[in-house]
């Protein structure tokens, strides 16, 4: 039998964009994309915190650039996008991670805090996107990752806010995938259930049985294949679910 022959891509040196990078999925993506060779910038609102992060991913000998942002200020994304193409370049691949949870049913929930979910999730990963996709658009080539939830396909009592603005992130992003596929950029959606961050379980994290809930390696494990795959072929929406988290 002869040498099979690789078909998808190189991703190493390629420069990536990381929203909500200062923990959960999006610290585990830019420690996994910088031990694949990827050049990182991280977004977050902590400072400390992604700076700690940065610290990490550059011990892979990558580049690393960190801009503390709150992604629902569209003039402070802008600032920020520029930024982080000073010290990196352009970005080659987007990851929409940064996110808010909200539980409480609509009567019990507070109108500014169910809003706020919306101005994080939606417009947020609009202000990014919209930052940041001249950059691919230019390339004629680029790849975005917006991470939904399993909410975002089938809503729970309890979730109005965070479900609503997960189907947003469907629509847009189901809807951007249409308008930029003749520029050659592959728009992915992922929808995992219930990951093991601070988000889902809080201080009770550490508890956790490891071996049971998704870890948010797991998913990052996931993007570097998606991402490896040839440009000719993407996987539009996804649904990670725990094999067993009974």
């Amino acid at each position: 039998m002869g040498r099979m022959l690789f078909m998808g891509q190189e991703i190493k040196g390629k420069v990536a964009y990381i929203t909500g990078a200062s923990s959960g999925i999006g610290r585990a993506t830019a420690l996994t994309f910088a031990k694949e060779g990827i050049h990182v910038g991280l977004m977050a609102r902590t400072e400390t915190k992604l700076k700690e992060v940065a610290q990490q991913a550059e011990a892979f000998g990558v580049k690393v650039a960190v801009v503390a942002v709150d992604i629902a200020n569209m003039e402070a994304v802008e600032q920020a996008v520029i930024e982080l193409e000073k010290r990196l370049g352009p970005a080659d691949i987007l990851i929409n991670n940064a996110g808010i949870g909200l539980k409480g049913s609509l009567l019990e929930t507070d109108p500014a805090d169910w809003k706020r979910t919306f101005e994080v999730n939606v417009f947020g990963t609009y202000h990014v996107t919209r930052a940041v996709l001249p950059h691919m658009v230019a390339k004629d080539r680029g790849d975005i990752i917006n991470i939904s939830s399993s909410n975002g396909l089938k809503a729970t009592a309890g979730s109005t806010s965070y479900s609503a603005s997960k189907f947003a992130i469907q629509g847009m992003t189901e809807a951007l995938m249409q308008e930029v596929r003749r520029n050659n950029i592959r728009v992915f959606t992922m929808n995992p259930s219930l990951v093991a961050t601070e988000m889902a379980f809080g201080d009770k994290l550490d508890e956790q049985d490891k071996e049971k809930y998704m870890q948010p390696e797991d998913l990052a494990e996931f993007m570097v294949a998606q991402l490896k795959l040839h440009q000719r072929i993407f996987i539009k929406q996804s649904l990670q679910w725990a094999t067993n988290p009974f």
